[in-house]
């Protein structure tokens, strides 16, 4: 029943997961965190940060995760390998099956001028789910609470403000950048 479970629930993310894999974030919370209690808020925090250091989708890592780590708790870690594929499965088919018939209408009508306004209407939607995702990321977990522990506070807003800056304006190289926040994060917690 939990292989089931992990198929659909992954399937449906995979299915309305529209925007890529930072647009999914909030739509794997609400499912593996809220819904279920499959992970922790900690551990998806966790998930997103391992996510960002391998190579592949966001959506797509996170699936293999959270498949393994679901199934690997109740049935051992050889049944966690085929969950980790069910639910890998299950985020990739959605949009397989749905490129493939797409692609062919796109090609066909891809200078039509209603074809063009939809795609116009599509980009700041997509703006604002990356967005949207940011924003579930900002909490107190990953920023603690000035209220708690002020020097953690103060110090996650420092390396988050030196990360943004740093990509955004002097065009760090995001890798680089990723280590020397893990190693910053190292030294001063």
């Amino acid at each position: 029943m939990l292989f089931l479970q992990l198929f659909y629930t992954f399937f449906k993310i995979g299915l309305f997961g529209f925007g890529g894999g930072y647009a999914m974030l909030s739509m794997i919370q609400g499912e593996v965190v809220t819904r279920y209690g499959w992970l922790t808020p900690q551990e998806f925090t966790d998930i997103v940060a391992i996510s960002q250091m391998t190579p592949g989708p966001i959506g797509i890592n996170s699936a293999t995760y959270v498949g393994y780590t679901t199934i690997a708790e109740q049935y051992g870690t050889s049944m966690g390998v085929l969950g980790s594929c069910i639910a890998t499965f299950a985020v990739v088919l959605p949009s397989f099956v749905l490129m493939l018939t797409i692609s062919k209408f796109f090609l066909k009508y891809q200078k039509h001028p209603s074809v063009e306004a939809v795609f116009s209407g599509l980009r700041p939607a997509v703006v604002g789910l990356l967005a949207s995702a940011a924003l579930v990321l900002m909490n107190a977990e990953n920023f603690s609470s000035p209220d708690e522990d002020m020097y953690s506070f103060i110090i996650s807003i420092i390396i988050f403000l030196v990360a943004f800056i740093g990509t955004r304006k002097y065009k760090a190289n995001p890798i680089l950048m990723i280590i020397a926040c893990g190693i910053a994060g190292l030294i001063l917690y």
